[in-house]
């Protein structure tokens, strides 16, 4: 999948700007920033602002992992709850878990996954 290779160069990205290297916007750097920045419910022209600037570019690079970090824990606790809840034969309030968890999310690939779970609790797949 292309966001996950795209994410995994991102993160490592973000190791070494965290790490005191500097951001340097080759246009390598400028394409993935652009492509995860969408990715991450971000549009183009977020990111393209924050482009225009070496500080705004880090900050973007910093949100972008941010909403990945962030999601994939939520997405992780839904899921992990809802297993439990399932075990226990309380459906509804599994479902409840990821929709919460929809109220919230901004990335595109985990919002996507907390539907399909719903679909899979309500087929009985869950």
């Amino acid at each position: 999948m292309t966001e996950e290779a795209d994410w995994g160069e991102l993160r490592a990205l973000a190791e070494h700007i965290e790490a005191g290297e500097p951001l340097v916007l080759s246009e390598a750097v400028r394409g993935l920033l652009t492509r995860t920045a969408q990715q991450v419910g971000l549009t183009a022209d977020d990111a393209d602002q924050a482009l225009a600037s070496q500080s705004g570019a880090v900050t973007l690079l910093r949100e972008v992992y941010r909403r990945i970090q962030d999601g994939s824990d939520r997405l992780s606790h839904a899921l992990l709850g809802a297993y439990r809840l399932r075990d226990t034969g309380n459906t509804a309030e599994a479902r409840k878990l990821f929709e919460r968890l929809l109220s919230i999310e901004v990335v595109p690939l985990y919002r996507q996954q907390a539907e399909l779970a719903i679909r899979d609790l309500e087929a009985g797949r869950f």
